[in-house]
């Protein structure tokens, strides 16, 4: 198990892939194509993605919370739309816009449909202070992606029943710092923003069920909240992946890792995208209402019970590779990261910025 978080970098696309590595890459494709049952054609993921978790401390993405580890959403990919794979659960990140936000179809699945789902488990934030250590753990320092926070656990609290996530501009010592180091978590002397990033790994960890958070993010330059979820027990990419919220670069993604390789690797994505002016004006300024509904036969994603995307699971991975989706149980990530490989300049921001989150609940069956 690897306790330190690895880097997360951004998933790789598969025009790429193919270049670099033509022949390994025909062969995959045919294998997946074969196996696939079909995701909404997407490509890539968004959240914080890419890193290797593990049960110890997740895996490529934020892992290092010191529980569960997973990887996360691997920063935005600029790739507009994609070609779906031969089951349609799509290929690259970023992989599809959703055509026009108002006219996404409607699932009946949101959170005004929850007829035949027990609440397992929620933070409501009602009690004021630090958030509930019995749910919450926290990733520290330099975690993943290049991004600019120091992650701490400082910039969480709970007021007047909501969780506050504040990321700041603040100098931070890195107590790691070695100039002579190729790392760029100990190279780097000093941070220059903080920020936290808050997990259930170690303490809650869930097999299906519908997961749910009503929040209001930020959306200026250099932002980069996300709402996501890893597999407990073994690293990044083979931990899965799941941002059911994800934000950056005026867009609100939809993504689904799928591990490409047994070990290593990295993620094709099933990815959804709509922009801020899809959503319409003052969208950001409101509350809004995320959720998942995960099974054995798919992953569908809402925003504001809109079905944003929509996963097939069974054979959505390769020949002799394991289905995250239907081998592990997963734990769920809060964070707000800044700049970085995908979330863009902060320069010109005023800080402090704020993601509010309302509540986070899980629903089984």
């Amino acid at each position: 198990m690897r306790i330190e978080p690895p880097y997360r970098s951004p998933p790789v696309y598969a025009p790429a892939l193919v270049a670099i590595h033509p022949v390994a890459a025909t062969v995959f494709f045919v294998a997946l194509a074969s196996s696939i049952a079909g995701c909404d054609a997407g490509v890539g993921p968004g959240a914080g993605r890419v890193g290797a978790a593990t049960d110890g401390g997740r895996p490529g993405s934020m892992s290092g919370a010191g529980g569960s580890a997973g990887a996360t959403s691997g920063g935005g990919r600029d790739a507009g739309s994609s070609t779906p794979d031969a089951a349609g659960n799509g290929g690259a990140r970023d992989g599809g816009a959703v055509p026009d936000a108002g006219a996404v179809p409607d699932a009946g699945g949101g959170a005004g449909a929850l007829a035949g789902w027990r609440l397992v488990w929620s933070d409501e934030f009602s009690a004021d202070g630090a958030p509930d250590a019995a749910s919450w753990r926290y990733e520290n320092g330099f975690v993943r992606n290049q991004e600019l926070q120091w992650y701490e656990p400082g910039n969480a609290s709970v007021r007047d029943g909501l969780l506050v996530i504040e990321a700041r501009r603040e100098q931070v010592t890195n107590p790691r710092f070695n100039a002579g180091s190729s790392d760029w978590k100990v190279n780097r002397q000093f941070a220059q923003y903080t920020s936290t990033s808050m997990t259930t790994s170690g303490r809650h960890a869930f097999m299906y069920g519908r997961f749910e958070m009503r929040a209001r993010i930020p959306t200026p330059a250099g932002s980069w909240p996300a709402f996501w979820i890893l597999g407990s027990g073994t690293g990044w990419p083979q931990s899965g992946e799941v941002d059911i919220m994800e934000y950056y670069n005026s867009r609100v993604l939809a993504n689904v890792c799928v591990p490409m390789a047994a070990s290593g690797g990295d993620c094709l994505w099933s990815s959804k995208f709509q922009t801020l002016a899809q959503l319409g004006a003052g969208w950001a300024n409101d509350f809004h209402v995320w959720a998942m509904e995960w099974d054995a036969q798919k992953i569908d994603l809402f925003l504001d019970d809109k079905l944003v995307n929509h996963f097939v699971v069974p054979g959505a991975v390769g020949g002799g590779i394991t289905n995250p989706y239907t081998a592990r149980s997963m734990y769920i990530l809060l964070n707000l990261a800044i700049g970085g490989t995908a979330g863009g300049d902060p320069s010109g921001t005023s800080f402090p910025i704020r993601y509010e989150v309302d509540y986070v609940r899980v629903y089984q069956r």
